[in-house]
């Protein structure tokens, strides 16, 4: 078939038109999409600064930048589609199915995501406490969006699925400012109980970083099958726990072995008898 010369010449228009038209548009998605990404960037430090400043919990700060980066990052798509002439009605249907789809596919992951939110929202702990979660224990490090992050006294990093998190028993041991040190001392049946109790007090009254209210509790707990058993249950600043629980039982022992106070211990007598 052979075309006459006004008709290609409208077949040249037509088709310079069509991507003048449409190229202009891509054009445009692309500004959108490029800038729009800039200002969903902005937006969400913006306000990752304005709660920082409202001095908002530092974990609930870095998940609820994320959460707005990436919905407004969504809201750049979609507008960026519709301006390059794609069906935005159509592509929300693909998309919500797509989304149901892979919705059931990651079930596990959807359940972490929600834990997250539900830990951040519930502020059962922030970062930088202590806690035993799962059957985990570290310092709080960060709460992402489908886990969180420990790090442990000896420089372990321990990563815990949120699910597995707010299904089981939470133990925050830096929610108080203050704890009590337990600690138990035996000494021998035939040791002076007064002088023991009265070298006791007088190891706590020694020690400056233990609370004077409440005030703490020294008595005798048990006489056991070896040893007559003291409790020592002073009150500490949360951050002094660990340096009073060891410096105590290392003063304990040495004023004891000074004070001529025994320390019972586990042993076993062997007799040998002689046949004839």
């Amino acid at each position: 078939m052979t075309l006459d010369p006004q008709t290609i010449q409208d077949l040249i228009q037509n088709g310079i038109a069509l991507v003048t038209t449409h190229g202009l548009n891509v054009l445009i998605a692309l500004v959108i999409f490029v800038v729009g990404r800039i200002v969903a960037r902005k937006v969400s430090d913006l306000t990752c600064a304005l709660m920082i400043k409202a001095k908002v919990d530092e974990t609930l700060v870095g998940f609820l930048r994320n959460i707005l980066y990436y919905a407004l990052l969504a809201a750049v798509v979609i507008m960026a589609l519709g301006q390059a002439g794609l069906n935005i009605t159509s592509f929300l249907a693909v998309l919500g199915a797509a989304g149901l789809a892979v919705g059931l596919a990651l079930k596990d992951s959807l359940s972490n995501f929600a834990a997250g939110v539900m830990l951040i929202l519930l502020g059962f702990f922030k970062k930088g406490d202590f806690v035993t979660v799962a059957g985990e224990s570290g310092t709080v490090a960060s709460v992402r969006i489908f886990n969180t992050i420990l790090d442990t006294p000896d420089n372990r990093q321990i990563i815990v699925p949120n699910s597995s998190i707010l299904n089981s028993t939470i133990t925050n041991v830096s929610a108080n400012p203050t704890r009590r040190v337990d600690l138990v001392f035996g000494i021998g049946y035939g040791d002076d109980l007064r002088k023991a109790k009265t070298v006791l007090d007088r190891i706590i009254a020694e020690e400056p970083r233990i609370l004077k209210d409440p005030a703490p509790t020294v008595a005798v707990s048990e006489l056991a099958d070896s040893s007559v058993n003291f409790v020592v249950r002073p009150w500490v600043k949360a951050a002094d726990y660990w340096g009073v629980y060891f410096d105590l039982t290392e003063k304990v022992k040495l004023t004891f072995d000074a004070e001529g106070i025994s320390i019972p211990f586990p042993q076993t007598d062997v007799h040998l008898f002689q046949e004839k």
